[in-house]
């Protein structure tokens, strides 16, 4: 039996189509885990700024418990919450500029808080309430946690980003819409190290 020319292009042009459609979809189907996986880790990091950030009215009143407590050091910790709460980005556009403007807010929290805990230094009563305490370490946990979860977030972007931009699925990331997605940046001054005086 003789298969004709037509039939054997017809064959070929089927398998094409067939191949093309399964590496297609496998393409997409990656990209969407992938990106998913990068909004699941994002609920992370906010889970564990949230964390942070409830435990700041609870080491407010604490420390305003003590008599004579510096109230300006009080008021920037508490706007700084404010302002960083206030600060929410669509974890399907995590793109460089909303991440910096996040970061930035985390950041200013972040110092706000150093420097409360510089001025509970001068307050050795403060110091050793149980509650300021446990709050304390409570905080100092959250921080190690806000470390570990950016670190993970910036490991599935990364994963992420690859596959956007990898061939030859960069050509459906394109068609569909998937664009890179931004990193944790380290805070400016941070690649220099402190000089440490005796």
């Amino acid at each position: 039996m003789k298969i004709s020319k037509g039939w054997i292009i017809l064959i070929v042009i089927v398998l094409a189509v067939i191949l093309l459609f399964t590496w297609g979809k496998d393409s997409y189907n990656n990209l969407v885990t992938k990106d998913q996986a990068v909004q699941q880790q994002w609920a992370q990091v906010e889970n564990v700024y949230q964390r942070r950030s409830d435990l700041i009215p609870n080491l407010v009143n604490t420390v305003k418990g003590v008599a004579n407590f510096e109230q300006k050091t009080l008021t920037a910790v508490i706007e700084a919450r404010a302002k960083a709460t206030s600060v929410q980005i669509n974890p399907k556009n995590l793109d460089q500029a909303s991440l910096q403007k996040f970061q930035a807010s985390q950041d200013n929290l972040s110092s706000s808080l150093a420097r409360l805990m510089v001025v509970v230094e001068n307050y050795p009563q403060l110091k050793a309430t149980q509650n300021f305490t446990e709050l304390q370490a409570q905080l100092e946990g959250t921080e190690n946690r806000i470390t570990v979860e950016r670190m993970k977030f910036n490991d599935v972007v990364q994963d992420y980003n690859i596959q956007v931009k990898r061939f030859p699925s960069n050509i459906f990331a394109g068609m569909f819409g998937f664009k890179e997605k931004a990193f944790f940046m380290a805070v400016k001054g941070a690649e220099k190290a402190p000089q440490v005086q005796f």
